[in-house]
């Protein structure tokens, strides 16, 4: 029989990591808006436990590697979601440091982000935004503009607020109780997670 995901809880909370890469923002020539951005929209998408942990990098595979590896093996996040660097600029690197310190490769994730981006403008087939896990641990690509996290989190809604085009997110909870992570619930008003009516539920803690 498999065993029961548990609960998330205070003393058990999904723990995510998220990484802005900018070399401008890590120099303190602006402000970051890529964290804010992704704790604003946890914040309200999530509707158990969490914690998270950020890290600002500059532009530099290595350091990127080192963040991504320490999120993981060090602080034990179940999520790492990164934001910005994975145009086709030189600098851009983010996609290469993830492959580099990924185990194994999560393909739909970038297909999905293109398919979302399309719906808003041509130049999203440039993104190359990738997604693996890295032991127990899933670690997304994301976009670098607050509104463009938004739509790639959350997905195209039509007019009347009904989903069109499914946001990664909905996926991230089903994904994250295979890895083993704590079972999580969404705001179905900001993203409807989706599991198989055959998913195990949770055990509580």
């Amino acid at each position: 029989m498999p065993e029961l995901p548990v609960a998330a809880s205070e003393d058990h909370p999904l723990l995510v990591g998220l990484v802005a890469v900018s070399d401008r923002a890590s120099a303190g020539v602006y402000a970051d808006a890529g964290i804010p951005a992704l704790q604003a929209w946890l914040g309200r998408a999530l509707a158990s436990p969490w914690r998270a942990h950020s890290r600002l990098v500059a532009d530099e595979q290595p350091l990127i590697e080192q963040a991504l590896r320490d999120l993981v093996d060090t602080v034990g996040c179940h999520l790492v979601l990164t934001t910005g660097g994975t145009g086709p600029a030189r600098r851009d690197v983010t996609p290469e440091a993830t492959l580099a310190i990924g185990e194994r490769e999560m393909p739909g994730f970038g297909e999905q982000m293109r398919r979302i981006g399309l719906h808003f403008v041509p130049t999203a087939i440039l993104s190359r935004q990738v997604a693996v896990i890295r032991g127990d641990a899933l670690i997304v690509n994301l976009p670098g503009q607050p509104k463009s996290i938004d739509e790639t989190l959350g997905g195209v809604r039509d007019p009347d607020g009904r989903v069109v085009v499914p946001g990664l997110f909905a996926a991230v909870p089903y994904c994250l109780d295979l890895l083993g992570a704590p079972f999580v619930e969404t705001d179905p008003a900001v993203c409807a997670a989706f599991r198989p009516k055959s998913a195990p539920r949770p055990t509580t803690r």
